[in-house]
Order: structure tokens, then C-alpha cells, then sequence
């Protein structure tokens, strides 16, 4: 038997473990054989991995990749362009565009985009609102991976429903056997706060962090998990960055409540210090917290286990409306978010490398349980014969800076993470068996991404 592609001379880590001097063999598309090199059947095509680490197709379920409508930020091309160059082999991008994702045609219209332009697989939510919770079946059936409640004031501005709409929302949703996703911020809290802040002239960046203070996105956790419990609903937190909010989620599953919950890369590496050394520029919400939070998100998010994913929350916007040129300037008349496609396997290969957690654990929060919450697995986010031929090659010991960020692939590139040095980098990604990113280079075709998740 001879089949399309063998890669040999890597080790292979799934969260079940490791295998030195083995590889992975891919014939249409899935993944036929894993096992040690000399093993493997011969192939048109040899892939020597030079003693790297083969895992699982990253999979990250937050991006925004901004299209349709806001392409001048980002567009489903560069997004995943983006995502190819940083090792992730399937994303899923966010409902707040323009048109917001909210009814079926508009979910087809992104997902069309998408077909037509994207490097690597992708997926979509739909955004639930007082208007449309009625049309969640139809949303189902028209490709919706899961759904989203914009809680607090976000970009885009999108109001979420009243609490008994959320409590119906659930119900129709639990019936669907998709998920409920929250940007978990207290509205209430966070206008209150941010009136009076300005109100009093308190302009630094640092001051956006305060008005946004951690009670905001405990509550809110609090909050939906008893609506969980009350429904039965399978619910998500999106970008939990406290380690008081990963208390609160801890709590819910403690309860048997189905949630589970994200954080990113850069609330695990910085601290809202970052906020007076690089200003505007790592305003994000919800903030960076404090080094006490950010301790105790490492603590109970994830060595105690509350945290499942690992995702970007990859917000791409211009450098104008970033404030690049004057970081530290009115923060009210800045914008929040910052691109994260390219940093997240660095950074985390870089926690491995501090003893953080281990390369299977990574593996496990970053490949495997996305996949898994979202309904996508064992296809993507496995290694299993028989599943999509996704996977990441890494050099774990790679030592490297990221001097300028417009060596970056996505249409607008600021971030907090220029500068920052890392140990561990992708170094080629193959999706559905074709190689699409190597050697610092994008090789595969626009459009060959596609829809996932849709039956």
C-alpha cells in the first residue's frame, strides 16, 4: 500500500502520551496509520520531521476574523492565513461583524466567505438577541457550531437579550444539543464604572482594566451557571481572564452544571502591568488583571483543572484605532483587542518549557477539548485513524523574538506580544492532509478551508 503523505522522525503527543521516533501516514485526506517510522507505509510523498513534536491539529474556537463587513480590520483570507503560519488547523470566528450573525442568511454568508477564501478549516457562531431567539432551530440547521450572548458592552455593541429571553435561549439551544457561549461581563457593572471614570477624568489605560473590576465577570459567570443548572443547558465561558471567575466556574461543575470554559494566552503571560509599560495597545476586554488574579488563574484554571480551552480571542484592528502612534493617550478613544493567531502555540510551548504544564496538557486544552466542547471531535483535535489528517509540527526548543509585528500574516497586526521572547514555535501544519504552512512559508491555496461542523 502506498499512500499520499508519511510524515516520520517526530514525536507524536496526544494527552493519552508520547511516542519518540514515530509519525503519522494520510492517504485522501484522514489519517490511516500512526506508530513508529520504520512502520509506516510508503508514501508518495515523505515529510521528514527532524525530530520535532507531532500533535493534533490546534483548534482555536475565538477568533474574529471580521468578515463580512469589516474587512479593512481583517478578512477570512488573512485570519487564516494567520492561523496556518501559528500551527492552528481549525478556527471559529465570532458573530460580531456587519451584518451581525444573527439570522440564517447572514450565517451563510459568512460561512460562504469562508469557503471561498479560507487556508484552514473554520467554523461559526451565531449571535442570540432579543430579535431572534425564536429562529434557533433555524440557526441550527443552517450550520450554527454553537451560540454566543454578548453580556457586557463589546465591539460591535451588540445588547443581549433579557434574562428570561437567555433562560428561553437555553431551552431551544439544549434542544439543538449545541452550546451557549457568553462574553461574561456585567453590563450594569462595567456602564456604571465606566461613566464615572470618565466623568472624573480618568483617561490612563490602566483605567479602562479598573472599569471593567473583576465582581463584573464573577457575577456573570455566577449568574448563567444557575441558569444552567435551572435548564439543563450546556453552557461556555469565552476569555475567562480571573482566577476569580475560574473559582466561579470551578463552583459549576462541582454542581454538575455542563460548563466549560477558555482563557487565552494573554492572561496566562502578562499582568495588567502590561497596561502601563505598553498601553492602549494590550487594552483588551475583558482586562488583563492583576498579578493576584492572574496567580490564581494559574492556580484553579489550570492546575486545578476549571479551565478546558486554550483560545486568541484574535480581535485584528488598525493601528489607527489602536492609538499605535500614542499608546497612552485618552484610553476612551482607543479600541479593545489585539491579534493573537500567531502567538498562542509560542506562548503556551513556552509555559511547557517552564515547567508550566506539560506538552500533553497543552495538547489536551488546545487541540482535543475544543474539539470536544464544540462537537467537532474526534474529527478534528485527535490523532485517531480515520479522522481528518489535521495536525501541528513544533520545535519545542526554538528560542526567538518577535522583533516587529508586521512580520506577522494578518491585515492589521498590533499586539502586546511584540517584543516578547519565546521558547517552542510551529514549523509546519498540515490540514485535512495537505501541507499548508512550512518552513516559514503559507504553501496552501486560498479557499482550500472548509466548513466544519455542518452535516
Amino acid at each position: 500500500m502506498t499512500v499520499d503523505l508519511a510524515v516520520r522522525n517526530c514525536t507524536v503527543v496526544t494527552p493519552s502520551g508520547r511516542v519518540a521516533d514515530a509519525g503519522v501516514a494520510v492517504d485522501d485526506g484522514t489519517i490511516v496509520a500512526v506508530g513508529r517510522s520504520d512502520q509506516l507505509p510508503e508514501a508518495e510523498r515523505t515529510l521528514d520531521a527532524d525530530g520535532n513534536v507531532l500533535v493534533p491539529g490546534i483548534v482555536d474556537c475565538h477568533i474574529h476574523n471580521r468578515e463580512p463587513g469589516l474587512e479593512y480590520k481583517e478578512d477570512w483570507e488573512t485570519a487564516t492565513r494567520a492561523a496556518a503560519a501559528g500551527g492552528v488547523t481549525t478556527v471559529v470566528g465570532m458573530p460580531n461583524t456587519d451584518p451581525v450573525i444573527d439570522r440564517p442568511d447572514h450565517l451563510e454568508l459568512k460561512l460562504e466567505r469562508g469557503e471561498a477564501s479560507a487556508h484552514v478549516d473554520f467554523g461559526s457562531y451565531v449571535v442570540v438577541t432579543s430579535e431572534n431567539v425564536d429562529e434557533i432551530g433555524a440557526l441550527d440547521e443552517a450550520g450554527a457550531l454553537g451560540y454566543k450572548v454578548f453580556l457586557g458592552s463589546t465591539v460591535g455593541d451588540v445588547p443581549p437579550p433579557s434574562d428570561g429571553e437567555i433562560i428561553e435561549a437555553m431551552e431551544r439551544i439544549q434542544e439543538t444539543g449545541k452550546r451557549l457561549g457568553f462574553h461574561e461581563e456585567n453590563g450594569e457593572i462595567i456602564d456604571y464604572y465606566t461613566e464615572r471614570f470618565q466623568t472624573e477624568g480618568r483617561n490612563e489605560p490602566i483605567d479602562h482594566a479598573h472599569s471593567r473590576p473583576v465582581i463584573a465577570e464573577r457575577e456573570a459567570v455566577e449568574r448563567m451557571i444557575t441558569f444552567a443548572e435551572e435548564t439543563g443547558a450546556k453552557i461556555h465561558m469565552f476569555h475567562v481572564s480571573s482566577g476569580s471567575a475560574a473559582e466561579a466556574v470551578a463552583r459549576g461543575k462541582d454542581r454538575g452544571v455542563d460548563v466549560t470554559a477558555e482563557t487565552c494566552p494573554h492572561y496566562l503571560w502578562f499582568t495588567e502591568e502590561v497596561l502601563r509599560e505598553k498601553g492602549n495597545v494590550a487594552r483588551v476586554q475583558p482586562p488583563i488583571r492583576d498579578a493576584d488574579e492572574h496567580e490564581r488563574l494559574w492556580s484553579v484554571g489550570i492546575d486545578d483543572g476549571a479551565i478546558d480551552c486554550i483560545a486568541t480571542d484574535h480581535a485584528p484592528h488598525t493601528s489607527d484605532e489602536k492609538m499605535v502612534d500614542d499608546p497612552f493617550g485618552n484610553t476612551w478613544d482607543a479600541i479593545s483587542g489585539f491579534v493573537g493567531l500567531e502567538t498562542e502555540v509560542p506562548a503556551m510551548l513556552t509555559f511547557v518549557d517552564q515547567g508550566r504544564l506539560s506538552l500533553e496538557e497543552w495538547v489536551y486544552r488546545h487541540a482535543t477539548r475544543p474539539a470536544q466542547v464544540w462537537g467537532l471531535y474526534p474529527q478534528k483535535g485527535s490523532l485517531q485513524v480515520g479522522t481528518d489528517a489535521d495536525f501541528t509540527i513544533v520545535d519545542p526548543d526554538r528560542e526567538w523574538t518577535l522583533e516587529d509585528a508586521d512580520e506577522l500574516h494578518s491585515k492589521s497586526r498590533v499586539t502586546p506580544f511584540e517584543g516578547e521572547s519565546f521558547v517552542g514555535d510551529a514549523v509546519t501544519t498540515v490540514v485535512r492532509g495537505e501541507i499548508v504552512y512550512d518552513d516559514g512559508a503559507v504553501v496552501g491555496d486560498s479557499g482550500y478551508g472548509t466548513a466544519v461542523g455542518l452535516e
